[in-house]
C-alpha cells in the first residue's frame, strides 16, 4: 500500500523497539509507523525515546489493540495518531496524510472529542464525578488571573483544597484579586486548604535533560497532594490550577510541554486531584492551527477559552 504511493518512500524497517530507536536516530524520518507489541522494548517506550532523539519525526501507532486506555497511553508519548490494524485498509493512508499535515488522527472506533465550552470554568471539584483535567486559554494576563482566581475561590468555598502552581507575577496578582474578593487566604493557608508554589521551582524538581522525568514527576505531584488536608475531611477534594506545561511552552519546549500534560493526566487519575491548566494564547504562534495546540487539547477532559 505504501509503495504504491509516489509521494511516500520507505527508508527503513525495524523488527523490535530498540532497533526502531536506533534507526530513527540514524535516519531522522519524517514519519514512523509504530506497533505497540514489540520485542525488546515495547512501542510506547520506544516512542518516548524516539521523541528525544528525533523530535521532528511524526509517530503514527498502528496496532490491533483496541483498548481506549492503551491508545491514550500511546498518544501521551507525543505521537500524532493511532490506527487500529483491522481498519488500516480504509484508514491508514488518510491517517498518514493527516499527521503529515500536522494534525492528529485516531481510528473512528476509538475517537472521542473533548468537551468544549466558550464560557469560564466553574469549580471542577464540586461535582461528584471522576477526576477532571481541564484546560483554559486566555487572551492576556488579566484574563489568566481572573480565571485562576475564580477557580480557587469556587473550590475554597466548596470546602476543597486549592493548590496554585504559577509564576511569581501571576501568584502576586491572583492573591491581590482573591483579597479584593474578600477571600481570606491566610487562614486557608494555615489550615492547609490553600497552597501555592512557584512554577519554575516545581519544574526544576522533575525535569531531566529538558524533559519531564516520569518517576520524579509522579513523586513531586503525589507528595504535594498527600501533604494537603483533603484526606482528613469528608467529601473534600484537591483542585490544582497551574502553568507548569504552559511555562515549558513559553520557554520554547513544546514537546516537553505536551509530554508533561500526558504524564500529569496519568498521575492525577491515581492521586484523585482535579486540575485546571492555564495557557496564554500568545504561547501559540500558529494559534488553533498549531499541532501542539491540538495535542494539548486532546489530553484534557474539557477545553475552555476566555
Amino acid at each position: 500500500m505504501l509503495q504504491r504511493q509516489e509521494e511516500l518512500h520507505v527508508i527503513g524497517e525495524a523488527s523490535d523497539g530498540l532497533d526502531a530507536v536506533q534507526i530513527a536516530r540514524q535516519l531522522q524520518p519524517d514519519l514512523i509507523l509504530l506497533d505497540i507489541g514489540l520485542p525488546g522494548l515495547n512501542g510506547i517506550e520506544a516512542a518516548y525515546r524516539i521523541r528525544e532523539i528525533s523530535a521532528q519525526s511524526r509517530i503514527l501507532f498502528v496496532s490491533e489493540n483496541r483498548a481506549r486506555d492503551i491508545a491514550e497511553r500511546a498518544l501521551r508519548t507525543g505521537a500524532a495518531g493511532y490506527v487500529v490494524k483491522s481498519n488500516a485498509g480504509s484508514e491508514l493512508l488518510r491517517a498518514i496524510n493527516t499527521v503529515l499535515q500536522g494534525m492528529q488522527f485516531v481510528s473512528a472506533c476509538l475517537a472521542g472529542p473533548p468537551r468544549t465550552s466558550g464560557g469560564s470554568v466553574s469549580s471542577v471539584a464540586q461535582q461528584n464525578e471522576a477526576v477532571r483535567h481541564e484546560v483554559e486559554f486566555y487572551a492576556d494576563d488579566s484574563a489568566f488571573v481572573d480565571g485562576f482566581s475564580r477557580f480557587i475561590k469556587a473550590n475554597l468555598r466548596a470546602g476543597n483544597v486549592a493548590i496554585l502552581v504559577a509564576t511569581e507575577s501571576h501568584r502576586t496578582d491572583i492573591l491581590r484579586r482573591l483579597k479584593a474578593d474578600a477571600i481570606d487566604i491566610e487562614p486557608a493557608s494555615r489550615q492547609g486548604n490553600y497552597l501555592q508554589l512557584d512554577a519554575a521551582d516545581t519544574l526544576a524538581a522533575f525535569m531531566v535533560n529538558d524533559m519531564p522525568d516520569p518517576v520524579q514527576c509522579e513523586r513531586v505531584v503525589s507528595d504535594l497532594i498527600k501533604g494537603t488536608k483533603a484526606r482528613e475531611k469528608d467529601h473534600s477534594r484537591v483542585a490544582i490550577c497551574g502553568e507548569c506545561a504552559p511555562t515549558l511552552l513559553t520557554q520554547g519546549k513544546p514537546e516537553a510541554a505536551v509530554r508533561l500534560e500526558y504524564l500529569w493526566d496519568d498521575i492525577i487519575k491515581t492521586s484523585h486531584a482535579d486540575t485546571l491548566c492555564g495557557y496564554l494564547w500568545s504561547a501559540f504562534p500558529e494559534k488553533e492551527h498549531s499541532s501542539v495546540f491540538r495535542r494539548i487539547c486532546t489530553v484534557h477532559s474539557a477545553v475552555h477559552s476566555r
